[in-house]
């Protein structure tokens, strides 16, 4: 159990949080929801003891250990892969290693052999003898390969090290858990795998995610924060959502009649209070009037984009030709011999855990990348916006986002500029800020921007809901829902790509690709099996080594 008892967070005078009471409890899995800068992020660091409190205490059941996912992607480069994630049972990995010390000694003293005894006791306690086989368990089913385990942080990837320091948090079965965007960068099969993980545990956890569809599998209880008060709600993110918009509409209603009876009570005082034979009666109905107070609704801190990709030419039913296309990325083909066509009514989302694959794909697409052998064509009616992965070359200019946008603008025109930043939540003095500033959630919302006023009708994305908050990608998961032209994406987000793509294509690690005309979902279930018996082959494999 982990509580906060009247915790207040002042930062200069704002207060983030002001006597925030609740408690988390043994057996729940806790989703932690709110807009961006509500501090949900900060109120993990508080419970994590990161943060101190401006009042108030956070109060953890002694004796129980509590695990964090960490953020810092190069703390551990001089270490090896097994032990950072043995790292997450501190005391365990201390004893491992204070063990190794006392064995590498040459003059071995009986005072050695005594602490070393009391060690083994200990380690054994803590399972310390399946401590390597409990962490390779958790790195495979994050989708390390088993190659990697003993590898040096600093060789991995930026993904792969999110994926270390998540099973890290997950390691050795702590008590607490607190779990800062857990999807961040994972493929959509290692986010299955970690549902799996979360659904199965038995103790606390705490987290924060932009995924809906992972809050509503794994999450029995909503905390919801808004103007500094956290709110808790039994169930996951869609009975949070409409239990929430229930309470606003009784309200409302509640509202409407009592201000209905004020109005009526108003009407009569006003016709009698000056009638001698009625003035009882309209005192009366005065005291009455006195007594109705109504409640108070506060418009929510959430604030919606209202994104609308509006195609300047429809497309016709050519759209795109691939054929026989192949690169190779340092080494690696990450496209082998791929060939597809595109219609006019298709939304394909690429999923599978070849990222780079994807990448070098729709870069191909655009014209960012020449293939190493075949050919693309596309149809004289299309035309495209694209959305990076990595939008770093896009912002690294002194440009104001005003100035950014007119650059990319049909109509040489402020006011049409700025009535698209508007949508995208730009309001104000907010036009004059340097894009090189931006946030990341500012920038793939200035991105959006771009993609609305380029009239496209045809829309590559690569990881868009990246940085986004939860009403942004509702917002941007509504709008390619309604868009009329052909969508080719990438996504992390499960229920973004079931609700929006009616085409599926994998490619698969040799660079292969697997086209199906169907929803997410069903490709999910039809591939389940062989899915399942690529890791069961994958395991048997791992063990008789």
């Amino acid at each position: 159990m982990i509580q906060a008892s009247n915790v207040t967070l002042r930062i200069g005078k704002k207060a983030l949080f002001e006597d925030v009471n609740i408690k988390f409890t043994e057996g729940n899995c806790y989703g932690l929801i709110g807009a961006n800068g509500a501090g949900k992020s900060t109120f993990l660091k508080i419970l994590s003891g990161q943060l101190e409190t401006t009042k108030g205490d956070v109060i953890m059941t002694p004796g129980q250990r509590l695990s964090v996912l960490e953020q810092d992607h190069f703390k551990y480069d001089s270490y090896q892969v097994m032990d950072v994630v043995i790292m997450g049972n501190e005391r365990l990995y201390q004893v491992m290693k204070e063990k190794e010390a006392i064995y590498a000694k040459e003059d071995f003293t009986d005072e050695d052999g005594i602490r070393a005894s009391e060690l083994e006791g200990e380690f054994a306690e803590m399972d310390g003898w399946d401590a390597e086989t409990n962490a390779a368990q958790l790195l495979n089913g994050l989708g390390i390969p088993t190659e990697l385990h003993y590898a040096q942080m600093d060789t991995l990837d930026g993904n792969q090290k999110v994926k270390v320091l998540l099973a890290k948090a997950l390691f050795g079965n702590p008590d607490i858990m607190l779990l800062d965007e857990p999807t961040n960068h994972l493929d959509l099969d290692a986010i299955a795998w970690l549902e799996d993980f979360l659904i199965d545990f038995e103790n606390t956890v705490i987290v924060v995610s932009h995924d809906r569809y992972f809050l509503n599998k794994v999450c029995t209880q909503i905390a919801d924060i808004d103007y500094g008060k956290i709110q808790l709600y039994a169930g996951n993110y869609d009975f949070w959502y409409e239990s929430s918009q229930l309470l606003i509409k009784q309200m409302k209603e509640a509202n409407k009649k009592k201000e209905e009876k004020i109005k009526e009570l108003q009407e009569f005082i006003s016709r009698f209070s000056a009638n001698a034979s009625k003035s009882k009666q309209a005192t009366s109905r005065k005291r009455a009037l006195e007594k109705i107070e109504l409640d108070e609704i506060k418009p929510s801190s959430r604030k919606y984009p209202y994104i609308d990709f509006r195609p300047d030419r429809e497309i016709g039913n050519e759209v795109l030709f691939v054929e026989n296309l192949s690169k190779t990325v340092n080494g690696e083909k990450v496209l082998n011999n791929i060939t597809f066509h595109v219609g006019h009514d298709d939304k394909i989302a690429f999923v599978g855990g070849n990222e780079l694959a994807k990448t070098t794909l729709f870069k191909i697409l655009v014209g960012e990348l020449e293939p190493d052998e075949g050919s693309f064509k596309w149809g004289v009616t299309t035309s495209q916006a694209y959305f990076p992965k990595d939008n770093t070359a896009e912002f690294d200019n002194d440009l104001t986002i005003t100035d950014w946008l007119m650059g990319y603008s049909p109509v040489n025109d402020v006011t049409y500029v700025r009535g698209f930043l508007g949508r995208m939540l730009f309001a104000g003095e907010d036009g004059i800020k340097k894009v090189k500033v931006l946030s990341g959630g500012e920038k793939v919302r200035c991105l959006l921007s771009k993609m609305m006023i380029s009239g496209a009708n045809c829309l590559i994305l690569d990881e868009p809901t990246n940085h986004l908050d939860m009403e942004s990608i509702t917002a941007l998961n509504n709008g390619m829902i309604k868009f009329p032209g052909v969508e080719l994406f990438a996504c992390h987000d499960h229920q973004f790509v079931q609700t929006t793509a009616n085409r599926i294509m994998e490619i698969l690690p040799d660079g292969t690709l697997i086209d199906k005309i169907t929803t997410y979902d069903e490709y999910l279930a039809s591939d389940e099996m062989a899915r399942k018996r690529t890791v069961y082959t994958a395991q048997r494999e791992d063990d008789d080594n």
